[in-house]
């Protein structure tokens, strides 16, 4: 049966993944403000914003927008600073600004130059710290979201461990017992799976909610204390509603701190989007691809609206693209329901919201994270050799050490490593005794040669012996960089003279200047020894 490409029928068939995402995206807009040190409705106005505008602008059909992890620090520091989340904001608009800018000068081209082992690498590494900050908050220990002292505090923070096990919640164990079932159970038996309108985790946090009101009803100790659960502001009349809006400072556009602010958040905030984009464009399963310079512009536009009126910076986040793809989104219109669910939800029932348990929450990211960084990820990887498996498992340990950008520079820097070691091993090198016990010598050489097999070419010519017959064919070469060029030439017209080799050049082009250049003349040197 067709599928149905209009609003409507996207609105059906997505709202079911729109309704995960938003339930995913709640504790981590909050969570994240928390943890920058803003208000935490900022990071609720960042998810509305991201799902909104820049779902609506964006033409990428599984990623979601809103308050990244990845910002925390930057914009703590930030804020603490300017000594005010006002000027801050200020420093929020000129991140947006630049970010415009920046996808009208297309740069977003920067993601094609991404290798699927980082990628699949920074994937796997968020999902394990997916998993490893939400234990905690499963356990009934939400220090991490009241803004003190967590796991990754100034790297891994191992002493957080002892204190993580000195304040177990029962109740909190039991109502992510519940929930982890629930989630397994949706997801392995056949009739639950296709009650799509009724996704497992909107199942399992209803479920959350009235095991713990059953708690609090008989007073049980088992009973989750208000520090546990999710707490939005109440609004009681319009002037509480309006007081939810915090403008800018405008005054901050005059100081030069908030204009170098506005840029790092820029820079930052663009990578992390690029390189989420390349990953959601691979959770995609009809595998489109995503324009990046029109997701720099929308992230632009969607950064400048949110911080004029109060909300946080943002980027394409792994996480809730994730959790989008895994609950079956199948374009942008799930992006969109999500943050106006989150609009809706705010504005029209906070003191519901306040009654979910975040260890109900926290078993939902748990999955999120396993399905990212399932065994079967590594397995693939190892199996296809050291050259993908290296730079892979890099990008996951130093993803998780210290943060996304290192992590990934690491893992990009390693495999960078691999191509170059790749290219000095093709077959432009000969060793001294093939050399030694070869009657007639032929190098072919690639399609393209660069700079990067001058050292293997430069090796192979060295060991050629006197009174040897050589052929460099160059026939199906498209280019050779210049300098490489140079050196064959120079071995060719000089150093074969000198030492009695016969030296044939085939397919050489007069110029190389051209790629696309069909010119087919050839410059043929034969030198041959003398009789």
């Amino acid at each position: 049966m067709k599928k149905s490409h209009s609003f409507i029928g996207g609105v059906k068939e997505n709202f079911p993944s729109g309704l995960v995402v938003f339930l995913v995206a709640l504790p981590l807009c909050l969570g994240i403000a928390l943890a920058s040190g803003a208000p935490p409705l900022s990071g609720i106005i960042a998810g509305i914003i991201g799902g909104l505008v820049v779902g609506t602008i964006s033409n990428s059909n599984i990623s979601v927008s809103g308050p990244a992890a990845g910002l925390t620090a930057i914009v703590l520091t930030a804020i603490t600073d300017l000594g005010a989340f006002e000027l801050f904001l200020c420093a929020g608009m000129v991140a947006g600004l630049i970010q415009l800018i920046l996808g009208f000068v297309k740069a977003g081209s920067i993601s094609n130059y991404f290798p699927n082992n980082v990628i699949e690498g920074m994937l796997a590494a968020i999902g394990i710290i997916i998993i490893l900050k939400q234990i905690p908050h499963a356990l009934g220990f939400d220090k991490d979201y009241e803004g003190h002292e967590s796991i990754f505090d100034k790297g891994l923070n191992f002493n957080y461990f002892s204190e993580l096990f000195g304040a177990l919640q029962p109740g909190a164990i039991i109502v992510t017992a519940v929930s982890v079932s629930i989630l397994l159970a949706w997801d392995r038996i056949p009739f639950l799976k296709r009650m799509k309108m009724l996704p497992g985790a909107l199942v399992a946090v209803v479920t959350g909610i009235l095991l713990n009101e059953l708690f609090k009803a008989t007073g049980s100790s088992l009973a989750i204390g208000r520090e546990h659960l999710v707490t939005l502001p109440v609004p009681k009349n319009l002037d509480d509603l309006k007081n939810l809006i915090t403008l800018p400072d405008f005054a901050g556009f005059a100081n030069y701190k908030v204009w170098l602010t506005g840029a790092t958040i820029a820079v930052v905030a663009s990578v992390e989007t690029l390189l989420c984009i390349e990953a959601s464009d691979r959770l995609d399963q009809q595998r489109r691809i995503t324009d990046t310079n029109l997701e720099l512009k929308a992230q632009g536009i969607g950064n400048l609206i949110s911080s004029f009126i109060g909300g946080l910076p943002m980027t394409s986040v792994v996480v809730r693209s994730s959790a989008n793809a895994n609950a079956g989104a199948t374009s942008k219109v799930s992006t969109i329901i999500h943050g106006a669910l989150l609009l809706i939800c705010v504005l029209s029932i906070p003191f519901v919201l306040n009654l979910i348990p975040y260890a109900t929450l926290a078993a939902v990211l748990i999955l999120v994270g396993y399905k990212l960084a399932k065994p079967a990820t590594f397995r693939h990887f190892w199996q296809l050799g050291k050259f993908q498996f290296i730079p892979f498992v890099a990008t996951v340990i130093a993803v998780v050490a210290t943060d996304l950008l290192k992590g990934v520079g690491i893992g990009l820097a390693i495999s960078v490593f691999y191509i170059l070691q790749g290219n000095m091993k093709r077959a432009y090198y000969l060793s001294r005794e093939k050399l030694n016990d070869a009657d007639g010598i032929t190098i072919k050489l690639a399609e393209e040669v660069s700079f990067l097999n001058k050292a293997a070419i430069k090796k192979t010519l060295k060991n050629i012996k006197s009174n040897s017959i050589v052929t460099i064919d160059a026939r199906g070469t498209s280019y050779i960089a210049t300098d490489v060029l140079e050196m064959i030439q120079d071995f060719a017209n000089i150093r074969a003279k000198e030492e009695d080799i016969e030296v044939e050049l085939l397919g050489f082009k007069t110029s190389y200047r051209d790629y696309e250049s069909d010119e087919d003349s050839h410059i043929v040197i034969t030198h041959r020894r003398a009789m």
